[in-house]
């Protein structure tokens, strides 16, 4: 059986935290079936986070054995290299991050947040930030946010995986950072690509 190959698509930046979700509810069982639950072990610690399957045997994070596609498993759409989203949109995240500062969950949460213009994310992180690799996501103005435990996890717009869930300030406040995907589309490609001639050898 081969493993699930790991492609990761963007470093989280060690002062910030990446993944949960504030303000949403709890998901309808299902609804979501392209989503990946990851505990990763560390000598010093166990991480959790998201991830989402983009072909059978190909997760946006990691997983251990190929996945089994079934009525409850299912993929979800890459972008093209040249889709866009502008601000104003409305996209959904889910994941099984902490639901409040200190309040945890076993149950898939999801939200709906709207595309920022860059400015909001260029005036909160500074040089952290890249409008061309990123994308800034979540209303200021609401109490609605991916937070810990939610990173890798995909945020969906119109059925398509367009942002993968990046970092934020320490509090959860939004707007948070997302890594574009399209940005990454042929190093996705030739990164499975690879993976293909590797397996044939």
């Amino acid at each position: 059986m081969k493993p699930l190959l790991l492609l990761l698509v963007f470093l989280l930046c060690p002062r910030t935290e990446a993944g949960k979700i504030i303000g949403g509810r709890e998901a309808v069982p299902h609804s979501h079936p392209y989503m990946a639950f990851l505990r990763i072990k560390t000598p010093t610690k166990t991480k959790r986070c998201g991830g989402f399957l983009v072909r059978e045997d190909f997760v946006l994070t990691a997983l251990e054995k190929k996945a089994k596609m079934t009525a409850e498993v299912s993929l979800l759409k890459l972008p093209s290299r040249k889709s866009q989203v502008t601000p104003g949109m409305v996209c959904t995240v889910a994941g099984w991050g902490r639901i409040g500062q200190n309040t945890s969950t076993t149950k898939l949460h999801e939200v709906q947040l709207e595309i920022q213009k860059d400015k909001e994310c260029l005036s909160r992180f500074k040089i952290l930030y890249n409008s061309t690799i990123q994308m800034c996501v979540g209303n200021p103005k609401e109490n609605k946010t991916s937070f810990k435990g939610d990173s890798g996890g995909p945020l969906v717009c119109k059925n398509v995986a367009q942002g993968i869930v990046s970092f934020g300030k320490k509090k959860g406040i939004p707007p948070r950072v997302y890594t574009r995907i399209s940005s990454f589309r042929l190093w996705i490609e030739n990164t499975i690509k690879s993976f293909k001639l590797q397996g044939q050898d």
